[in-house]
């Protein structure tokens, strides 16, 4: 029984997270993050303040969960990898699995609520600054997976620049009026050069290790 009641618990726990920010999310694309207070949000979802603080911290955090969720992704991909296999290689096919899958994190989705949110979150300052934040965690997951040290943490930083752009860059595609199928062979092409280029720096790093690293 108590299996029983801890999954209903977390079931329920799910559907109140899930009700919460679907109606957070619903509400900023309707009127812009500054046009709705938190608030709002609860009333919406029908909870309590308290309760809406007890699954999401903060205001922002209603909005990039969704982000945040993705956070150590990178670092995950190259600890999975097979024993001496490049790093780099497997984050390729990792991306170019996800632009495949139109997965929203590469910027090749154009279901019209996901390019919604993404113009929610890039031009409010207040979740860019936030996201910039992710991306510091980001790099700092994936230079530990990498082997730790200055050249892990470049090249890090090099990954997640890369990923960065070529996922802006095809939301801005899109967001122009191409269909994510029409931009898809460009993007995977343009994925192509970013790793192609990370490659290149890897191979020029002598004292990069590329055995994956346990931390337990």
């Amino acid at each position: 029984m108590i299996g029983v009641t801890s999954g209903l618990r977390e079931r329920k726990r799910r559907r109140t997270h899930d009700a919460i920010s679907a109606a957070a999310i619903t509400l900023f694309l309707e009127r812009g993050y500054d046009g709705v207070s938190v608030a709002d949000v609860a009333a919406a979802a029908e909870v309590s303040k308290p309760t809406l603080f007890k699954y999401f911290a903060t205001k922002e955090d209603l909005v990039l969960h969704r982000i945040a969720d993705h956070i150590g992704e990178s670092a995950r991909v190259v600890r999975a990898r097979p024993a001496g296999s490049d790093p780099i290689a497997a984050l390729r096919a990792h991306f170019q699995d996800g632009l495949a899958r139109r997965d929203p994190v590469t910027g090749l989705n154009d279901v019209p609520e996901v390019l919604a949110y993404h113009r929610l979150v890039f031009e409010t300052p207040a979740l860019a600054a936030r996201v910039a934040s992710h991306a510091a965690t980001e790099e700092a997951l994936l230079a530990e997976a990498l082997g730790d040290g200055l050249v892990a943490r470049l090249l890090a930083g090099q990954v997640v620049a890369v990923q960065r752009i070529l996922a802006r860059d095809n939301w801005h595609r899109l967001r122009s009026g191409t269909s994510a199928d029409a931009r898809y062979p460009d993007a995977v092409r343009d994925a192509d050069l970013g790793f192609d280029q990370l490659a290149a720096a890897t191979n020029s790093a002598p004292h990069f290790s590329a055995t994956p690293v346990d931390r337990g």
